[in-house]
């Protein structure tokens, strides 16, 4: 089977799609794959390295206010669409996936006007513009969250979850933790903001730090590259506890999270689908910078099910922070509790999920 995918622009459209691909190769290694995104996209970096095949349209996306350059972006979209169908017929795809983000409109749209099976993958409890449009026309719409079956048409819809989520089991967790300086036997909470950090939630630990040195767990930091030395400045000044490792990244996150109790992040799509597979509890900072505030909604969605607890930003301080951290790792049966329900609501085999619904509409053809 040519099996086309297609979704860039962060990292939450494009690594569902990689892990996907990678469960595909497992399942029948004679499927062939071409990968089109743009070349301003993180995919054209990312999707480079794997060694999967690429090819790129140019197409921007839409201003949500009336806007000139709304003009020049249909143009670029039928431009994409045109493109798009040479490329297809090219390849001779079987079907076609797209994963969101702009770069698939014209593609998975062009595959839909030239009868190939089309599938879109959304991540969030509330679509994005593409995937709304897009829902017209495909065979099937695979969704994360229960709470996005009120924004396509019901009869195309399949919970599959996130196929990230099959990803980041398996792991050793013990290696993890060893890997980034935690010890084996403290409970650890891992703090991160997303691969760039977020400068609240920095700010919010840095001014903890003291707070934190005196609890009998572990904290592993990731501050994010963009901020690690405007963290080390501030960390001078007021000290490292022992029992606080600060990072700029982690390359090896899903052995990492393998070893960690109590996670606090950001509220993204795949983030929540790595802590669902493995069971872990979080406390949840949305950011408040997204479309239509999806990561809040994403973030209620475990919230609401007693996996997580929903702290909004413009109530985060360091104070109020250590305060949640300490009501889930000092309290042993509400560890156990979140711990279930976040496990309960995990999809680990998501990938054999959206695999099984291509083959189903394939077959169909």
């Amino acid at each position: 089977m040519r099996i086309v995918v297609s979704g860039g622009g962060t990292g939450g459209h494009i690594y569902p799609a990689l892990a996907l691909i990678r469960e595909i190769k497992k399942q029948e290694g004679s499927h062939q794959f071409l990968y089109i995104g743009t070349e301003q996209g993180l995919e054209s970096r990312i999707v480079k390295k794997e060694q999967i095949p690429f090819k790129s349209i140019h197409i921007t996306g839409f201003k949500r206010k009336i806007s000139f350059d709304n003009v020049k972006t249909i143009l670029r979209f039928l431009k994409g669409v045109r493109d798009s169908k040479k490329m297809l017929k090219e390849f001779k795809a079987d079907v076609v996936i797209g994963t969101g983000g702009y770069v698939c409109g014209p593609v998975v749209y062009a595959a839909a006007k030239m009868g190939i099976p089309t599938i879109i993958h959304e991540q969030n409890s509330v679509p994005g513009l593409t995937n709304k449009f897009l829902s017209r026309y495909v065979n099937k719409i695979a969704i994360c969250f229960d709470d996005a079956k009120e924004y396509f048409p019901k009869e195309k819809v399949i919970l599959t979850g996130n196929p990230r989520a099959s990803e980041v089991l398996g792991q050793d967790g013990i290696r993890g933790r060893l890997s980034v300086g935690l010890k084996a036997d403290l409970p650890a909470v891992l703090i991160f903001g997303g691969s760039r950090g977020a400068r609240p939630i920095n700010e919010a630990v840095v001014k903890s730090l003291s707070e934190l040195g005196a609890k009998p767990y572990q904290v592993l930091y990731v501050t994010g590259d963009a901020h690690f030395s405007e963290v080390q400045k501030e960390i001078e000044l007021v000290g490292n506890p022992d029992n606080v490792v600060i990072k700029p990244y982690i390359d090896n996150m899903p052995e990492v999270l393998a070893g960690i109790d109590l996670t606090v992040s950001r509220a993204g799509a795949t983030t929540l689908a790595e802590l669902t597979s493995l069971g872990i509890p979080s406390i949840l900072i949305p950011s408040p910078y997204v479309t239509n505030n999806h990561q809040e909604k994403n973030a209620r969605a475990l919230s609401e099910r007693d996996a997580a607890y929903l702290l909004l930003e413009k109530d985060l301080t360091g104070h109020k922070l250590v305060e949640q951290i300490d009501s889930v790792l000092m309290d042993e049966n509400r560890l156990k509790s979140m711990k279930k329900s976040a496990k309960e609501l995990g999809i680990p085999d998501a990938a054999m999920r959206v695999y099984k619904l291509m083959e189903e509409i394939t077959v169909q053809k």
